[in-house]
């Protein structure tokens, strides 16, 4: 099959539309990173009770701050790539149509 006439995969419309959904995904992943980091803090002010429970041999708060947070920033990060990547690639199939 010949190659378009020009280079369409790489048109101001293509990128703009693959940054827009890639803006979106930016935005729900800080959105959640977000509500994590401001979330325990309020947790800790408004359920005081709740976050003293222990869980583990730690307090609710220290295992959410110290065991969980980590694993959760490096799940919104896995996350953010593979759907990154899949979104080039959805774009890409979709001009190749």
């Amino acid at each position: 099959m010949p190659p378009p006439p020009h280079d369409t995969v790489h048109s101001e419309e293509f990128l703009r539309l693959l940054m827009r959904r890639q803006l979106k995904l930016s935005v729900a992943c800080a959105a959640t990173f977000l509500t994590a980091l401001l979330g325990l803090p309020l947790l800790n002010y408004f359920a005081p009770a709740l976050m003293a429970t222990r869980v583990a041999g730690f307090t609710l708060s220290w295992l959410i701050l110290g065991v969980l947070f980590f694993p959760l920033v490096w799940f919104i990060s896995w996350l953010f790539i593979k759907r990154s990547i899949a979104l080039e690639q959805d774009e890409v199939k979709s001009v190749k149509r």
